[in-house]
C-alpha cells in the first residue's frame, strides 16, 4: 500500500516507513504542500495512494465521497514523528487489510 502523507505530518516519515509502505510520498514532494483538500484528494485518487492525515476533513470527505482514495486518519493530538511512525508500524496489518477491503473508505488509528 502506498501512502500520501498529508502536510500536517513530517516528511521524514516517508523514509522511515519506506520498508513497510514502499512508493509512499509526502505532499511536499509532489507539489501539494499548500494545496487544498480537493487537490490532495484528486492526486491521491489518480495515483493509487491512501491519504494519511491528522485532519478530520479527509475523514469527512471519505464519508461523503467514498473511495478512492482511502483515508487513514491518525487520531492523536500533539505527538512526535516517532509516535506517528510507531502507530503506522504497529497497525501495519490493519492498514494492509484495510487496503484489501472493497467497501471501507477510512481507517481510524490512534
Amino acid at each position: 500500500m502506498k501512502l500520501l502523507l498529508d502536510e500536517n505530518l513530517s516528511p521524514r516519515l516517508v523514509q522511515a516507513l519506506q520498508s513497510l509502505y514502499p512508493g509512499s510520498v509526502h505532499a511536499r514532494e509532489v507539489g501539494l504542500e499548500t494545496a487544498g483538500d480537493e487537490a490532495v484528494w484528486a492526486y491521491a485518487a489518480a495515483n493509487d495512494l491512501a491519504i494519511v492525515s491528522k485532519d478530520a476533513d479527509f475523514l469527512q470527505r471519505s464519508l461523503l465521497f467514498g473511495h478512492p482514495p482511502k483515508v487513514i486518519w491518525i487520531r492523536r493530538g500533539n505527538c512526535s514523528t516517532t509516535q506517528i511512525e510507531a502507530l503506522l508500524r504497529d497497525h501495519q496489518n490493519e492498514v494492509l487489510a484495510f487496503n484489501e477491503d472493497k467497501i471501507a473508505a477510512f481507517l481510524a488509528i490512534g
